[in-house]
């Protein structure tokens, strides 16, 4: 198994009435410094963060706080009596989470996926909060049209009934190893020593033994709220910090949407954020901090400083 270069350790703060789980790297902080935020993807967790961590320089993690939490319903932060979850939450989260570990200071935020699309919202919501940020491959969603609202709503309450029903429930695994199986799977690139280590922390067993996926169910229900990219161009104007939005080699946009939104576009309205530049890891897929954890953490190392 993946064995840790930097260890870490638990924390569990109270944050708008749940016990958030926080994945803290680091010993004796710097107050110089600023904090550096991970923020996962969806159905992910903060330890998924580790082999970047792992290959951060030394110069560059000396005295540092790095935090990374499990987003609300993901990992050991909990929900279990939530049926549906809505986007604006994660950057109220986010809010408080900082308010908690830096307040009055900006911090380094590097988001993923989902949580790339938090942190571009939360920058230009909260700009005074970022020094700088990064984005991986958080592209946002194809532009909606308000003739989508009727069926959108629909979607959502019909999803909302198939939760009810166990349709939405997540597969249990017989053992770790089949859940390392699935992650490998998911992932071709992802080494079998690091899959069995993720596995460990992306699952738990249940009362009966089986392996649970740490993901709520009500996560894969649609939300009943259009994606609107006049309001997300709008946030990304007042963004101040420096934008290094990192992508992976990979087309992953021409994997998910089929030509409804591609990476062309996603350039465009990167150009209404002040100060963005874009930069490419090679050899990756969408889950780049697994699949090259050492050239993403270069490029981090050195766009932060």
């Amino acid at each position: 198994m993946y064995k840790e270069i930097r260890s870490s350790r638990s924390e569990f703060v109270p944050i708008r009435g749940l016990s958030y789980h926080i994945q803290h790297w680091g010993g004796t902080a710097d107050p110089a410094l600023p904090p550096l935020v991970l923020v996962h993807g969806w159905m992910d967790v903060a330890a998924s963060w580790q082999f970047m961590v792992d290959a951060l320089p030394d110069a560059f993690t000396q005295g540092r706080t790095i935090i990374a939490p499990d987003w609300r319903g993901f990992g050991l932060t909990c929900t279990a009596d939530a049926d549906h979850y809505w986007f604006a939450d994660y950057l109220a989260d986010l809010d408080f989470l900082l308010d908690h570990y830096a307040p009055g200071q900006a911090v380094d935020l590097v988001g993923h996926s989902m949580g790339g699309n938090v942190a571009m919202l939360y920058a230009g919501v909260r700009p005074e909060r970022i020094r700088k940020l990064v984005n991986l491959e958080g592209f946002g969603m194809p532009a909606s049209q308000p003739s989508q609202a009727p069926a959108r709503y629909a979607q959502w309450m019909d999803e909302l009934k198939g939760l009810q029903r166990g349709d939405l429930d997540l597969k249990a695994y017989d053992d770790v190893g089949g859940v390392a199986r699935r992650l490998m799977k998911t992932n071709p690139r992802l080494p079998a020593d690091k899959a069995q280590w993720l596995a460990s922390h992306w699952a738990r067993p249940n009362a009966s033994g089986k392996w649970e996926i740490l993901g709520a169910p009500a996560h894969k229900i649609t939300s009943a709220q259009l994606y609107r990219l006049d309001e997300v161009l709008e946030i990304y104007q007042r963004i101040s910090a420096p934008v290094l939005a990192i992508e992976a080699s990979d087309d992953s946009m021409g994997l998910w949407w089929k030509g409804k939104y591609s990476l062309d576009e996603y350039h465009e309205r990167l150009k209404q954020v002040p100060d963005a530049r874009v930069a490419v890891v090679q050899d990756a897929g969408h889950m780049l901090h697994h699949d090259q954890p050492k050239q993403l953490a270069g490029l981090i190392g050195d766009f932060l400083g």
